[in-house]
């Protein structure tokens, strides 16, 4: 059986000593330095999907190589020639051949366009171009616009630069959820951000060009509206979620799961405790009832008392199982909640995601359905808690008369 852990070591060790030796001054963004944040990420995406020993050495193998190639001078596929270093190095410390290829098969779908086909390379496609969905994206992009420069020894126009940058953020999708839920509304901002800057440059030129065209009657034309009108894109705040109302919903479903676990927990524990008295009850004071005839009432108000609490803890905790349909009515009349599975678990795909886009497109919808989850979330949790004070009541004051009466007919009978 392989050592992964040990055998990662390995590949970690020789590839931090290849970029050492190789350090090139004009790799800004393709050095060890991404080299670390990659494999970084990577460990990060591995731990959340749990990937085994296996799984967890490919993917963090295939992070290391992943850049490598740009070390070497003169190469025009540097995804091929790294999973090609990979591959030799593998070899030579007999890595069996299905990890190699399946490392190697992770460099590759790096290439662009990404087309990552397994957990494994999708994993270290999203880890590759985490950055574009951080707030290191500007950092990160004026790195790798330098190490351009720096290669190719002359100047690259900012426009045609930022243009690029754009048509990559416009067409990149993350491929794990992991990486959508977390990095996806970062990206898109990081995206508004550059088409504002560009806006900006844009009509900068224009207004100069216009400037110098002036006074010059054989100049061609130049349609530009003047710099006191020239509007600046703005984020439409209006049609994004605000961080503030996110944190909100975010916290108030997290506190309703929290709390709905708190009641299951406390349903269970009284589960347990009545079926743990009802078994000695039944075992030994039934059995000796015969002989002890003056301990029947007490024994029978303990049963009630159990019984009850048990009855109310098991409503507490009883699922309500709702249609799982919803009609295109109320989906245009906004009234269905599509993030609560009772509505839609009965439908098919295509209607439920037919629904989902035209929330996810109204802002109104979105944000009403959110609300009507947190309201119906609560409203399960106060029937849950109400049904379990009531069998907390019944136990507490059940117990004192349970004792009450055995007290009382020892002391009868004695």
């Amino acid at each position: 059986m392989m050592n992964y852990h040990e055998l990662l070591k390995k590949v970690e060790d020789h590839v931090n000593l290849f970029y050492m030796e190789h350090a090139d001054a004009n790799l800004f963004y393709h050095n060890r330095d991404h080299m670390l944040e990659v494999l970084d990420n990577t460990r990060k995406l591995a731990d959340h999907y749990q990937l085994d020993d296996r799984q967890f050495f490919v993917v963090c193998a295939a992070a290391c190589f992943d850049d490598i190639s740009h070390c070497v001078k003169g190469v025009e596929f540097h995804e091929l020639k790294s999973a090609e270093l990979a591959s030799g190095f593998l070899n030579s410390i007999e890595v069996n051949e299905e990890d190699i290829t399946a490392v190697k098969n992770c460099i590759m779908a790096t290439k662009m366009p990404q087309t990552p086909v397994t957990i494994n390379e999708k994993i270290v496609c999203d880890a590759d171009l985490y950055n574009l969905g951080t707030d290191d994206f500007r950092k990160k992009n004026r790195l790798l616009k330098n190490e351009e420069e720096a290669i190719a020894n002359s100047k690259i126009d900012g426009v045609v630069w930022r243009t690029s940058a754009i048509s990559l953020l416009e067409n990149h999708l993350y491929h794990t959820d992991y990486c959508q839920l977390l990095l996806n509304k970062t990206k898109a901002e990081n995206l508004e951000k550059l088409k504002n800057r560009q806006e900006k440059k844009l009509n900068k030129a224009k207004a100069v060009a216009l400037a110098q065209n002036t006074g010059n009657e054989n100049a061609a034309p130049i349609i530009v509206e003047p710099l006191d009108t020239i509007k600046i894109i703005k984020p439409k705040r209006k049609d994004r979620p605000d961080k503030g109302i996110e944190t909100m919903f975010r916290i108030s479903s997290a506190n309703s799961l929290k709390m709905s676990v708190m009641a299951d927990n406390k349903a269970h524990i009284m589960i347990s405790v009545n079926s743990i008295i009802i078994s000695v009850i039944l075992a030994l004071v039934l059995k000796s009832l015969d002989k002890n005839a003056y301990l029947l009432i007490p024994t029978l108000i303990m049963l009630a008392v159990n019984v009850a609490t048990i009855i109310y803890s098991v409503l507490a905790t009883r699922p309500k199982v709702a249609p799982g349909v919803f009609t295109q009515e109320q989906v245009n009349n906004k009234s269905v909640n599509l993030l609560f599975f009772g509505s839609f678990f009965n439908m098919s795909y295509k209607e439920y995601e037919d629904g989902m886009n035209k929330m996810m497109a109204d802002r109104e919808f979105l944000y009403g359905s959110l609300t009507k989850d947190i309201y119906w979330q609560g409203k399960v949790l106060g029937r849950k808690y109400g049904l379990l004070r009531t069998s907390y009541t019944i136990f507490l004051y059940g117990i004192i008369a349970s004792v009450i009466a055995f007290a009382i007919a020892v002391i009868i009978y004695k």
